[in-house]
């Protein structure tokens, strides 16, 4: 099969910072679906593995990223009891395994759901990754319930990126929070409120616009983009008892004294943690995807894909990455095959 991968971590500008090559065609076993890829996405995962996997090595064989995917089953390891072969599916995949860089991947039934019925191969293919990072920020890491918590209020920061794209519309259209976002351009504000924020204000200045529009203090924050540094104006604007979750990382240790006086909770949220570790919930992913897919089918939510690649080539690739690596792209980039 052909695959797209790297022997060494190199700027996206080089030559060969992405190599096509020939791989055998993997065999499904125990719980894996051998899968036929329709369509991938790039996340920040993916360059930031690509600029990071083989940074003072060459490896000997080219490693193959890409943590989202839509494709068809092909062939069924003798565990598998959920899905046939001809089934449609989407998934996000593992981050300890070979990636969706490919034509065909293998993949573990427990973290997979089947495609939303009513989105295209490109506009499905844009949601996995996010759409489980946002759900379970939301409803696994602060554990929102959608009766007592109705209406408090949700700061979601970088709101127009891919996490925070679906973040906000199950904020608002499930969770039925009062929803604020972050956003610095007109296109990047007018497309937080597309996707249904109440509040849109500018990160640089956040104090002072939160107060502006009369939520100087919120119940819950997500971080999507830096939690270095906005790390003690986090523990300023959330309210006493609130909840913080972050998918970012901090390069200094964080004092987190500062948020005692107000007992506040802080969590962190990685996608990746349940098939990591094989965790006993592990196919909480495979529901969170089939809910998010009925949604998805019955217009609640609705597919964050903005830009489109057509074909598998290396050219896409280092398209789709250095879109990423500009930290400007709003909603998701997919590649159709």
């Amino acid at each position: 099969m052909k695959a797209i991968g790297f022997k060494k971590s190199l700027p996206i500008s080089e030559k060969e910072s992405f190599i096509e090559f020939e791989t055998s065609k993997p065999n499904p076993t125990g719980h894996d679906l051998l899968v036929k890829i329709s369509a991938i996405s790039v996340n920040p995962v993916d360059f930031k593995i690509r600029t990071s996997a083989a940074k003072d090595k060459v490896l000997e064989t080219p490693k193959i990223i890409g943590w989202d995917a839509v494709g068809i089953v092909e062939a069924t390891g003798e565990k598998t009891t959920r899905f046939n072969v001809g089934d449609q599916l989407y998934y996000a995949g593992d981050l300890t395994r070979s990636g969706s860089n490919a034509e065909y991947q293998l993949v573990d039934e427990r973290i997979v759901g089947f495609k939303p019925k009513s989105l295209s191969n490109t506009e499905a293919a844009a949601i996995p990754l996010t759409g489980l990072t946002a759900y379970e920020s939301l409803f696994d890491r602060i554990k929102i319930n959608q009766e007592t918590d109705k209406g408090k209020s949700i700061l979601i920061l970088a709101g127009a990126g891919g996490v925070g794209s679906i973040a906000i519309q199950l904020a608002k259209k499930v969770a039925g929070l009062t929803v604020i976002a972050t956003a610095s351009r007109p296109d990047s504000e007018k497309w937080c409120f597309d996707m249904g924020a109440d509040y849109v204000v500018n990160h640089h200045n956040l104090r002072e616009e939160l107060t502006k529009i009369g939520h100087a203090q919120v119940n819950y924050i997500l971080d999507f983009v830096d939690l270095q540094g906005y790390w003690e104006t986090m523990a300023e604007i959330i309210k006493p008892q609130g909840h913080i979750v972050s998918i970012t990382e901090s390069k200094v240790p964080l004092n987190l004294n500062i948020l005692k006086a107000k007992s506040v909770t802080f969590s962190w949220e990685l996608m990746y943690t349940r098939s990591m570790f094989s965790t006993e919930d592990m196919d909480k992913q495979y529901q969170i995807l089939n809910h998010i897919a009925d949604l998805m089918d019955n217009g609640t939510l609705k597919t964050t894909l903005t830009t489109t690649l057509k074909g598998f080539t290396v050219e896409n690739l280092k398209k789709a990455h250095e879109m990423q690596e500009s930290g400007k792209t709003i909603g998701k980039t997919v590649i159709e095959y």
